[in-house]
């Protein structure tokens, strides 16, 4: 069979089914290869880079899931570097694939022939031009290999037309994947970080994606009851315990959190990180701030994150299942023998925190304020809700005000950031899981930066929910301009003469979504919101396409977060609950 053909056969032997793309000259023998092998279904992508972060969506909505992406030779390749750049910064294992100029004229600058291995090579586990036909199934079989063993990670393949082209013997009945490699804690080692904790009088837990990533959440949750050990879920880790748990501390750092989370991180005086970075935007840049007072024990899979950023008291490295698999045999030990101590008092200040230190999100302005958004978002969406974001004032107060239940269930991109990776995530996410409610959530210019995948939405009968908060404004960086007393090109405000009827808020939403096939409601008061969120689930379900629900908000709205990259310094811009109705929609009511 041909070399292109032997790829597609170990797609489907590794567990692929689905693909995203974009075909092409110099990719169009491996697509040929997709038509007659069958068994892998694939979702045209409208851009190439939208392949790529559908590829990243539909990996995130499931355990063992990895989205492949695929493209032609040159700018497709370096369309998908963002895509690989978000993964590799989420440990999000993908596989792009990529055509290439034949080999013979790779260094003749033939047309569309780049480098892309070379370009690749920062933001993947590997990236490989494959020059040699026979090798096709090894760098194959050695991709899923890399791409699952230890942290997690995108892989690119490239794959120039003649080797694609060329026959080679190759017999897919007899084809294994490679055993996966994951470091795995040892019993001395969770003995002593379990020393450590029982040592402290106010202990948390901090879950990071790692916790998700190795479908270990039911591990987690059952450590931190067997402990009484509230736990505090970093943004790519939300959703490993359940917002209305009892042990939920809230999320801490200097946008993305809870007013109580952080002041209970501020009361701990041990921490056990069990598959997370120390991001930044969880610790802030003080770093004396956010480690004095408390000891620190760090488990992650990638032995070198460990005392990255700052030096723990205890590193391991270990994937988060195997070490909560031995954390939860211990503690259960240690329980039986009535060696755990009593957390009663410490978990009650936590939930107490939890009810007193509440943001308000009941407001009845027109235009109206973004927390009223989300008051109703939570109204309208369960717990089997699946949310989608990136980046942006939209994502900070969606992770400060919304609620989140179940693993999988925020699929956040938390490195990388990239404009535009809401509405193709979404779409690869809904691809992934087509029963799944699933709602993405995006500021006017993350919107706009790859609206045309909305299209791929209605070709390929995908549907979902797309809340879209519209205040004509780069929201995140006009409030970070404002530390330099300027309010410079950032403002999208314009008078659109075809739709005079939406003021200055510029670009037509609704016209632009109807016109790439899907349906769109546009609210104006904060009143209509519940109804259009329950008519726009109606529409998805009906029509099978996205619904974009588009709320004009008023032009300016500062979300709170810390000014000074301070976690104990977190600046409240709008007035604070201080009665139940000031937050009705809150996991705890106010008390």
């Amino acid at each position: 069979m041909t070399a292109a053909r032997a790829a597609v056969e170990i797609l489907k032997r590794e567990g692929v089914t689905h693909a995203f793309g974009v075909p092409g000259a110099a990719i169009n023998p491996f697509y040929k290869a997709l038509k007659e092998g069958g068994g892998i279904d694939h979702t045209l992508a409208r851009h190439v880079e939208g392949a790529s972060h559908m590829a990243e969506g539909y990996t995130r909505a499931h355990p063992g899931n990895i989205g492949v992406c695929i493209g032609t030779s040159g700018p497709a390749g370096t369309d998908m570097i963002t895509g690989l750049y978000s993964a590799i910064g989420d440990s999000i294992p993908i596989l792009c694939i990529t055509g290439q100029a034949p080999t013979h004229v790779i260094h003749k600058e033939d047309f569309q022939a780049v480098d892309i291995a070379s370009i690749a090579r920062p933001v993947t586990k590997a990236a490989t031009t494959v020059l040699e036909a026979a090798q096709v199934p090894g760098v194959f079989q050695q991709a899923f290999h890399l791409m699952r063993s230890g942290r997690p990670g995108p892989v690119l393949i490239d794959l120039p037309v003649d080797v694609q082209l060329t026959e080679i013997d190759f017999d897919p009945e007899t084809y294994e994947p490679l055993p996966v490699y994951k470091p795995a804690a040892t019993r001395a080692q969770i003995e002593k970080a379990l020393s450590l904790l029982l040592e402290s009088q106010r202990p948390l837990l901090v879950a990071g994606g790692g916790v998700i990533g190795a479908d270990a959440a039911d591990l987690l949750v059952e450590f931190a009851e067997l402990t009484g050990t509230p736990v505090v879920p970093t943004l790519m880790g939300w959703g490993a315990i359940p917002d209305d748990h009892e042990l939920n501390a809230g999320m801490v750092g200097v946008q993305t959190s809870h007013r109580y989370g952080n002041a209970t991180f501020l009361e701990s005086d041990f921490v056990l990180g069990i598959g997370n970075r120390w991001a930044n935007r969880h610790t802030g840049y003080k770093l004396d701030v956010y480690t004095k007072g408390r000891k620190f024990v760090h488990v992650d899979v990638e032995p070198t994150q460990i005392g990255r950023i700052f030096a723990p008291d205890y590193g391991i490295a270990s994937d988060a299942k195997a070490a909560l698999e031995l954390f939860v045999e211990v503690a259960r030990e240690l329980k039986a023998a009535g060696r755990l101590p009593d957390r009663s008092a410490w978990i009650a200040s936590t939930r107490e925190r939890r009810a007193t230190l509440l943001r308000r999100t009941h407001f009845d302005d027109v235009p109206m304020k973004p927390q009223r958004v989300y008051e109703e978002m939570n109204r309208a969406f369960g717990p089997e809700t699946r949310y989608v974001t990136t980046i942006g004032l939209s994502q900070i107060a969606g992770a400060q005000m919304l609620h989140v239940y179940r693993p999988r269930h925020w699929i956040n991109c938390g490195q990388a950031g990239p404009l535009g990776w809401t509405i193709p995530a979404a779409l690869g996410v809904a691809k992934a899981d087509p029963e799944a409610q699933v709602v993405a959530l995006s500021g006017d210019y993350d919107f706009q930066f790859m609206i045309e995948e909305l299209a791929v939405g209605a070709q390929h009968r995908i549907p979902y929910v797309h809340v879209l908060v519209n205040n004509s404004y780069l929201g995140l960086i006009r409030q970070a301009q404002a530390g330099l007393d300027i309010d410079f090109q950032v403002n999208l405000e314009f008078e659109n003469i075809n739709s005079p009827e939406i003021g200055v808020y510029g670009v037509d939403h609704v016209k632009v979504a109807e016109g790439l096939g899907c349906k769109a409601i546009r609210v104006t008061e904060p009143d209509r919101l519940l109804p259009a969120f329950e008519e726009a689930k109606k529409l998805a379900a009906e029509h099978r396409v996205p619904v974009v629900v588009e709320a004009i908000l008023e032009r300016v709205t500062n979300i709170s977060m810390s000014r000074t990259m301070d976690i104990g310094d977190v600046t409240e811009w709008e007035e604070l609950a201080t009665e139940p109705a000031h937050a009705p929609t809150a996991v705890r009511p106010l008390s």
